[in-house]
């Protein structure tokens, strides 16, 4: 358990990757069960299932730095391998990579910023500092 500076009762801590995966699947980080999003990026709250409030985060811009490095990456990649190995007209290539590249965008967006929500929730980070009342020691 860890000790706040500011608090002299310890405070359980939570688990790390349990919430990463939760917040990677679109799921409450605290109780797994309640959906972390209400709409494509708005995060829901309370949660329907524990009550924990998921807008007390500060995602902001991380989850689309963090999605425009992992999606250049791939997209990058398969252009000179399909270069290298393919021999597709550039017409052809002007379709597939800007649609490829929306595509796995926003597909992506929405898992990164739950995690980014997850790790700060689990790390009490901002406004997810207090315990929630229902949360075990």
């Amino acid at each position: 358990m860890a000790i706040l500076a500011d608090q002299t009762s310890p405070i359980a801590s939570r688990d790390v990757g349990g919430a990463i995966r939760h917040g990677l699947a679109g799921r409450c980080p605290n109780c797994g069960k309640g959906h972390l999003f209400g709409r494509y990026l708005k995060a829901a709250s309370p949660c329907a299932e524990c009550g924990e409030r998921l807008d007390l985060h500060r995602a902001d811009d991380l989850p689309a730095y963090l999605v425009i490095l992992i999606v250049g990456h791939i997209v990058v990649g398969a252009m000179l391998a399909f270069e290298t190995f393919g021999a597709l007209p550039i017409w052809v290539q002007m379709l597939i990579w800007p649609s490829f590249t929306l595509v796995l965008a926003l597909s992506l967006l929405q898992p990164v910023k739950g995690a980014i929500i997850a790790l700060q929730w689990a790390l009490r980070m901002h406004g997810f500092g207090a315990p929630h009342p229902l949360e075990r020691e």
